[in-house]
Protein backbone atom coordinates (compact mmCIF):
# COMPACT_ATOMS: atom_id res chain seq x y z
CA UNK A 1 0.00 0.00 0.00
CA UNK A 2 0.90 3.58 -0.56
CA UNK A 3 -0.04 4.23 3.01
CA UNK A 4 2.41 5.45 6.29
CA UNK A 5 2.20 1.50 7.75
CA UNK A 6 5.60 1.28 5.63
CA UNK A 7 7.34 4.46 7.58
CA UNK A 8 5.85 2.47 10.76
CA UNK A 9 7.36 -1.01 9.47
CA UNK A 10 11.15 0.64 8.60
CA UNK A 11 11.00 2.78 11.78
CA UNK A 12 11.21 -0.60 13.28
CA UNK A 13 13.86 -1.95 11.68
CA UNK A 14 16.09 0.74 12.65
CA UNK A 15 15.15 0.42 16.14
CA UNK A 16 15.69 -3.14 16.50
CA UNK A 17 18.90 -2.98 15.16
CA UNK A 18 19.96 0.66 16.54
CA UNK A 19 17.91 1.82 18.96
CA UNK A 20 20.78 3.26 21.22
CA UNK A 21 21.55 5.27 18.57
CA UNK A 22 18.35 7.99 18.89
CA UNK A 23 20.70 10.79 20.93
CA UNK A 24 23.38 10.93 18.11
CA UNK A 25 20.74 11.26 15.39
CA UNK A 26 18.90 13.90 16.86
CA UNK A 27 22.15 15.56 17.50
CA UNK A 28 23.69 14.87 13.96
CA UNK A 29 20.32 16.27 12.14
CA UNK A 30 20.73 19.86 14.42
CA UNK A 31 23.80 19.63 13.62
CA UNK A 32 22.90 19.44 9.80
CA UNK A 33 20.51 22.48 9.95
CA UNK A 34 22.49 25.55 8.52
CA UNK A 35 22.78 28.56 10.10
CA UNK A 36 23.18 30.91 6.93
CA UNK A 37 19.17 30.22 5.94
CA UNK A 38 16.43 32.69 7.19
CA UNK A 39 14.81 29.08 7.62
CA UNK A 40 16.21 26.96 10.04
CA UNK A 41 13.85 23.90 8.77
CA UNK A 42 16.07 24.44 5.75
CA UNK A 43 19.41 21.97 6.33
CA UNK A 44 22.60 22.59 4.60
CA UNK A 45 22.75 21.33 1.02
CA UNK A 46 18.87 21.60 0.62
CA UNK A 47 19.36 24.29 -2.66
CA UNK A 48 15.92 23.86 -3.56
CA UNK A 49 13.87 24.73 -0.91
CA UNK A 50 13.16 28.82 -1.52
CA UNK A 51 11.17 28.57 2.05
CA UNK A 52 9.92 25.64 4.26
CA UNK A 53 6.55 25.95 6.25
CA UNK A 54 5.70 23.19 8.87
CA UNK A 55 2.09 22.17 9.22
CA UNK A 56 1.63 19.59 11.78
CA UNK A 57 2.73 19.08 15.35
CA UNK A 58 2.71 15.56 16.51
CA UNK A 59 1.54 12.04 15.13
CA UNK A 60 2.27 10.05 12.11
CA UNK A 61 1.15 12.73 8.98
CA UNK A 62 1.46 11.68 5.63
CA UNK A 63 0.26 11.82 2.12
CA UNK A 64 -0.31 15.31 1.18
CA UNK A 65 -2.11 15.45 -1.78
CA UNK A 66 -3.23 18.82 -3.27
CA UNK A 67 -6.59 20.02 -5.26
CA UNK A 68 -6.47 20.32 -8.79
CA UNK A 69 -7.02 24.26 -7.92
CA UNK A 70 -4.15 24.19 -5.29
CA UNK A 71 -6.20 25.42 -2.82
CA UNK A 72 -6.78 22.83 -0.26
CA UNK A 73 -4.76 19.63 0.54
CA UNK A 74 -6.08 15.89 1.24
CA UNK A 75 -3.88 14.38 4.18
CA UNK A 76 -3.83 11.49 6.41
CA UNK A 77 -3.26 11.29 10.05
CA UNK A 78 -3.31 9.14 13.16
CA UNK A 79 -2.73 12.07 15.74
CA UNK A 80 -4.21 11.02 19.13
CA UNK A 81 -4.93 15.08 20.07
CA UNK A 82 -7.21 15.17 16.88
CA UNK A 83 -9.33 11.63 18.40
CA UNK A 84 -8.39 9.67 15.87
CA UNK A 85 -6.70 5.96 16.68
CA UNK A 86 -5.57 4.95 13.15
CA UNK A 87 -5.07 6.80 10.27
CA UNK A 88 -8.14 8.86 9.23
CA UNK A 89 -8.49 12.01 6.19
CA UNK A 90 -8.12 15.35 7.26
CA UNK A 91 -8.17 18.25 4.72
CA UNK A 92 -6.88 21.51 4.88
CA UNK A 93 -6.66 24.57 2.95
CA UNK A 94 -2.81 25.99 1.72
CA UNK A 95 -1.24 27.74 4.16
CA UNK A 96 -2.65 26.48 7.06
CA UNK A 97 -0.97 25.35 10.46
CA UNK A 98 -2.20 22.95 13.20
CA UNK A 99 0.18 23.70 16.35
CA UNK A 100 -2.84 24.06 18.36
CA UNK A 101 -5.91 23.69 15.96
CA UNK A 102 -7.48 20.59 14.34
CA UNK A 103 -8.25 20.01 10.99
CA UNK A 104 -11.72 18.96 9.37
CA UNK A 105 -11.86 15.18 9.24
CA UNK A 106 -13.15 14.09 5.70
CA UNK A 107 -13.25 10.09 6.11
CA UNK A 108 -15.89 8.13 8.45
CA UNK A 109 -13.98 7.82 11.24
CA UNK A 110 -14.51 4.16 11.45
CA UNK A 111 -11.84 1.67 10.40
CA UNK A 112 -8.35 2.35 8.83
CA UNK A 113 -8.28 4.96 5.38
CA UNK A 114 -5.43 5.35 3.22
CA UNK A 115 -4.10 7.00 -0.04
CA UNK A 116 -6.76 9.67 -0.58
CA UNK A 117 -6.81 12.25 -3.95
CA UNK A 118 -8.51 15.02 -4.81
CA UNK A 119 -11.03 14.67 -7.97
CA UNK A 120 -11.07 17.26 -10.57
CA UNK A 121 -14.13 19.14 -9.08
CA UNK A 122 -12.48 20.00 -6.05
CA UNK A 123 -15.42 19.23 -3.72
CA UNK A 124 -14.59 15.21 -4.03
CA UNK A 125 -12.20 12.80 -2.99
CA UNK A 126 -11.42 9.30 -3.18
CA UNK A 127 -9.85 7.08 -0.75
CA UNK A 128 -9.77 3.37 0.58
CA UNK A 129 -11.02 2.66 3.98
CA UNK A 130 -12.05 -0.82 5.83
CA UNK A 131 -15.42 1.06 7.42
CA UNK A 132 -17.35 -1.25 5.46
CA UNK A 133 -15.74 -4.59 7.36
CA UNK A 134 -15.10 -2.75 10.93
CA UNK A 135 -15.86 -0.01 12.61
CA UNK A 136 -12.59 -0.08 15.22
CA UNK A 137 -8.99 -0.42 13.90
CA UNK A 138 -7.78 -3.80 11.88
CA UNK A 139 -4.29 -5.03 13.64
CA UNK A 140 -1.16 -3.81 12.22
CA UNK A 141 0.94 -7.10 12.31
CA UNK A 142 5.36 -5.50 11.68
CA UNK A 143 7.00 -8.88 11.49
CA UNK A 144 6.61 -11.97 10.07
CA UNK A 145 9.48 -15.12 10.78
CA UNK A 146 11.91 -12.23 11.68
CA UNK A 147 11.11 -10.33 8.76
CA UNK A 148 9.58 -6.58 8.77
CA UNK A 149 6.21 -6.80 6.75
CA UNK A 150 3.26 -4.63 6.34
CA UNK A 151 -0.66 -5.89 6.01
CA UNK A 152 -2.53 -5.70 2.43
CA UNK A 153 -6.11 -5.27 4.02
CA UNK A 154 -8.54 -7.48 2.18
CA UNK A 155 -11.52 -5.23 3.73
CA UNK A 156 -9.84 -1.95 1.75
CA UNK A 157 -12.02 -0.61 -0.99
CA UNK A 158 -12.12 2.89 -2.61
CA UNK A 159 -14.72 5.49 -2.00
CA UNK A 160 -16.28 8.84 -3.29
CA UNK A 161 -16.72 11.34 -0.68
CA UNK A 162 -17.43 15.54 -0.23
CA UNK A 163 -15.49 17.56 1.68
CA UNK A 164 -18.13 16.86 4.57
CA UNK A 165 -16.97 13.42 4.78
CA UNK A 166 -19.92 11.98 3.20
CA UNK A 167 -19.54 8.87 1.10
CA UNK A 168 -21.21 9.40 -2.40
CA UNK A 169 -20.11 6.05 -4.13
CA UNK A 170 -18.31 3.27 -3.96
CA UNK A 171 -15.93 2.57 -6.75
CA UNK A 172 -14.67 -0.59 -6.06
CA UNK A 173 -16.43 -4.10 -4.73
CA UNK A 174 -14.50 -6.64 -5.89
CA UNK A 175 -13.05 -9.57 -3.08
CA UNK A 176 -9.74 -8.43 -1.32
CA UNK A 177 -7.66 -5.31 -1.34
CA UNK A 178 -8.31 -1.90 -3.70
CA UNK A 179 -6.49 1.17 -2.34
CA UNK A 180 -3.80 3.25 -3.37
CA UNK A 181 -6.10 5.23 -5.80
CA UNK A 182 -4.59 8.06 -7.49
CA UNK A 183 -6.06 10.86 -10.35
CA UNK A 184 -4.95 11.93 -13.51
CA UNK A 185 -4.19 15.28 -13.82
CA UNK A 186 -5.97 15.50 -16.89
CA UNK A 187 -8.92 14.45 -14.81
CA UNK A 188 -10.41 10.92 -16.96
CA UNK A 189 -8.97 8.39 -15.26
CA UNK A 190 -7.69 6.72 -11.99
CA UNK A 191 -4.86 4.42 -11.15
CA UNK A 192 -5.37 1.89 -8.33
CA UNK A 193 -3.58 -1.29 -6.61
CA UNK A 194 -5.77 -4.37 -6.53
CA UNK A 195 -4.76 -8.44 -5.78
CA UNK A 196 -8.30 -9.62 -7.48
CA UNK A 197 -6.26 -11.45 -10.13
CA UNK A 198 -4.25 -13.30 -7.56
CA UNK A 199 -0.97 -10.88 -7.11
CA UNK A 200 -0.33 -6.97 -6.11
CA UNK A 201 -1.15 -5.69 -9.61
CA UNK A 202 -2.03 -1.61 -11.58
CA UNK A 203 -5.23 -1.39 -12.87
CA UNK A 204 -6.64 1.80 -14.35
CA UNK A 205 -10.43 3.03 -14.59
CA UNK A 206 -12.48 5.78 -15.83
CA UNK A 207 -12.92 8.54 -13.11
CA UNK A 208 -16.71 7.03 -12.43
CA UNK A 209 -14.70 3.88 -11.71
CA UNK A 210 -16.22 2.28 -15.19
CA UNK A 211 -13.81 0.61 -18.04
CA UNK A 212 -11.19 -1.30 -15.44
CA UNK A 213 -8.55 -2.82 -16.82
CA UNK A 214 -5.15 -4.52 -15.58
CA UNK A 215 -1.59 -3.33 -16.57
CA UNK A 216 0.42 -4.88 -14.54
CA UNK A 217 1.10 -8.56 -15.14
CA UNK A 218 4.77 -9.31 -13.19
CA UNK A 219 4.78 -11.21 -10.06
CA UNK A 220 5.31 -9.10 -7.53
CA UNK A 221 3.98 -5.88 -5.28
CA UNK A 222 3.23 -2.96 -7.69
CA UNK A 223 2.06 0.01 -6.07
CA UNK A 224 2.02 3.35 -5.41
CA UNK A 225 1.62 4.58 -8.49
CA UNK A 226 1.28 8.52 -10.17
CA UNK A 227 0.37 9.67 -13.58
CA UNK A 228 2.88 12.07 -15.10
CA UNK A 229 1.52 15.76 -15.81
CA UNK A 230 0.04 15.12 -19.29
CA UNK A 231 -1.46 11.64 -18.09
CA UNK A 232 0.47 9.67 -20.65
CA UNK A 233 2.84 8.18 -18.34
CA UNK A 234 3.01 5.91 -14.90
CA UNK A 235 5.59 5.65 -12.18
CA UNK A 236 5.43 3.63 -9.18
CA UNK A 237 7.16 1.20 -7.10
CA UNK A 238 7.60 -2.76 -7.36
CA UNK A 239 9.14 -5.13 -4.89
CA UNK A 240 9.22 -8.21 -7.83
CA UNK A 241 10.92 -11.36 -6.85
CA UNK A 242 13.37 -13.11 -8.69
CA UNK A 243 15.07 -16.04 -7.24
CA UNK A 244 13.22 -18.99 -6.31
CA UNK A 245 13.62 -18.46 -2.42
CA UNK A 246 12.17 -14.48 -2.99
CA UNK A 247 8.84 -15.89 -5.27
CA UNK A 248 8.18 -19.01 -2.48
CA UNK A 249 8.70 -15.89 0.70
CA UNK A 250 6.74 -13.31 -1.72
CA UNK A 251 3.48 -16.13 -2.43
CA UNK A 252 3.28 -17.22 0.77
CA UNK A 253 2.92 -13.66 2.63
CA UNK A 254 0.88 -12.43 -0.07
CA UNK A 255 -1.19 -15.70 1.10
CA UNK A 256 -1.99 -14.33 4.73
CA UNK A 257 -2.19 -10.66 2.95
CA UNK A 258 1.14 -9.39 3.66
CA UNK A 259 4.32 -7.98 1.78
CA UNK A 260 7.70 -6.99 2.75
CA UNK A 261 8.33 -3.23 1.68
CA UNK A 262 12.22 -3.06 2.80
CA UNK A 263 13.85 -3.88 -1.32
CA UNK A 264 11.52 -2.20 -4.00
CA UNK A 265 12.95 -0.12 -6.89
CA UNK A 266 10.90 2.01 -9.35
CA UNK A 267 9.34 1.32 -12.91
CA UNK A 268 7.92 3.47 -15.71
CA UNK A 269 5.30 2.89 -18.16
CA UNK A 270 3.16 4.32 -20.60
CA UNK A 271 -0.75 4.83 -18.84
CA UNK A 272 -1.94 1.78 -20.50
CA UNK A 273 0.44 -0.17 -18.85
CA UNK A 274 2.79 -0.67 -22.39
CA UNK A 275 6.86 0.49 -22.41
CA UNK A 276 7.63 -0.98 -19.00
CA UNK A 277 11.02 -0.39 -18.07
CA UNK A 278 13.01 0.03 -14.84
CA UNK A 279 13.65 3.34 -13.80
CA UNK A 280 16.39 2.77 -10.97
CA UNK A 281 18.45 -0.11 -9.68
CA UNK A 282 19.80 1.52 -6.48
CA UNK A 283 19.15 -1.53 -3.71
CA UNK A 284 17.16 -1.16 -0.70
CA UNK A 285 13.91 0.84 -0.54
CA UNK A 286 13.25 3.21 -2.93
CA UNK A 287 9.47 4.71 -3.23
CA UNK A 288 6.91 7.51 -2.99
CA UNK A 289 7.91 8.30 -6.66
CA UNK A 290 6.37 11.59 -7.79
CA UNK A 291 6.68 13.38 -11.19
CA UNK A 292 8.17 16.79 -11.51
CA UNK A 293 5.80 19.49 -13.11
CA UNK A 294 8.31 19.14 -16.32
CA UNK A 295 7.19 15.69 -16.85
CA UNK A 296 11.13 14.76 -17.26
CA UNK A 297 11.45 14.02 -13.77
CA UNK A 298 10.71 12.21 -10.76
CA UNK A 299 11.06 12.82 -6.99
CA UNK A 300 11.33 9.89 -4.80
CA UNK A 301 12.33 8.41 -1.34
CA UNK A 302 15.01 5.71 -0.83
CA UNK A 303 17.72 4.52 1.79
CA UNK A 304 20.17 3.10 -0.94
CA UNK A 305 22.55 4.90 0.38
CA UNK A 306 21.96 3.70 4.33
CA UNK A 307 23.84 0.79 5.85
CA UNK A 308 20.54 -0.01 8.31
CA UNK A 309 17.56 1.27 6.94
CA UNK A 310 17.79 5.29 7.82
CA UNK A 311 18.09 7.96 6.59
CA UNK A 312 15.53 8.13 4.22
CA UNK A 313 16.05 11.42 2.01
CA UNK A 314 14.49 12.65 -1.35
CA UNK A 315 16.33 12.19 -4.13
CA UNK A 316 15.86 13.39 -7.93
CA UNK A 317 16.13 11.50 -11.45
CA UNK A 318 15.74 11.91 -14.88
CA UNK A 319 13.08 9.89 -16.53
CA UNK A 320 15.53 8.11 -18.58
CA UNK A 321 17.60 7.03 -15.65
CA UNK A 322 20.45 9.74 -15.36
CA UNK A 323 20.86 12.65 -13.45
CA UNK A 324 20.58 11.45 -9.89
CA UNK A 325 20.58 13.83 -7.41
CA UNK A 326 19.92 13.98 -3.56
CA UNK A 327 17.81 16.69 -2.82
CA UNK A 328 17.14 16.35 1.35
CA UNK A 329 19.85 16.15 3.54
CA UNK A 330 18.47 14.69 7.41
CA UNK A 331 19.55 11.86 9.39
CA UNK A 332 16.23 10.12 9.43
CA UNK A 333 13.35 10.26 7.03
CA UNK A 334 12.24 12.36 4.70
CA UNK A 335 9.03 10.94 1.82
CA UNK A 336 5.56 11.32 0.31
CA UNK A 337 7.19 14.53 -1.69
CA UNK A 338 3.88 15.59 -4.03
CA UNK A 339 4.37 19.16 -6.25
CA UNK A 340 1.57 21.48 -6.65
CA UNK A 341 -0.44 21.56 -9.86
CA UNK A 342 1.08 24.98 -10.77
CA UNK A 343 4.79 23.89 -9.52
CA UNK A 344 5.64 26.04 -7.11
CA UNK A 345 4.92 24.26 -4.03
CA UNK A 346 6.50 20.78 -2.74
CA UNK A 347 4.18 19.09 0.21
CA UNK A 348 6.57 16.10 2.00
CA UNK A 349 6.68 14.35 4.99
CA UNK A 350 9.70 14.61 7.48
CA UNK A 351 10.91 13.23 10.96
CA UNK A 352 12.76 16.90 11.51
CA UNK A 353 11.99 19.45 14.03
CA UNK A 354 10.27 16.80 15.95
CA UNK A 355 12.43 17.10 19.67
CA UNK A 356 14.31 13.70 18.72
CA UNK A 357 10.61 11.24 19.08
CA UNK A 358 8.88 10.03 15.94
CA UNK A 359 6.43 11.95 15.24
CA UNK A 360 6.25 12.37 11.40
CA UNK A 361 4.75 15.83 9.90
CA UNK A 362 3.63 17.41 7.09
CA UNK A 363 5.94 19.96 5.95
CA UNK A 364 5.54 22.63 2.28
CA UNK A 365 8.28 23.95 0.46
CA UNK A 366 8.78 26.51 -1.98
CA UNK A 367 10.83 24.75 -4.62
CA UNK A 368 13.46 26.49 -6.97
CA UNK A 369 15.49 24.89 -9.36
Amino acid sequence: MRTFLFLIALMAVVCCKEASKTEETTSSQIENIAPQNDNPLIMEGEKHFKDIQQVTFGGDNAEAYWSFDDKQLVFQSNNTAWDVECDQMFLMNNGDSFRESVPKMVSTGKGRTTCAYFLPDNEHIIYASTHLAMDDCPDTPLKENGKYVWPIYDSYDIFVADLDGNITAQLTNEKGYDAEPTVSPQGDKIVFTSDRSGDLELYTMDIDGSNVKQITYELGYDGGAFFSPDGSQLIFRSSRPKTEEEIKEYKDLLKVGLVQPTEMELYICNADGSDLRQLTQLGNANWSPFFLPDGKRVLFSSNFEAERGFPFNLYMINTDGTGLERITHGETFDAFPVFSNNGKYLAFSSNRNNGGGRDTNLFIAEWKD
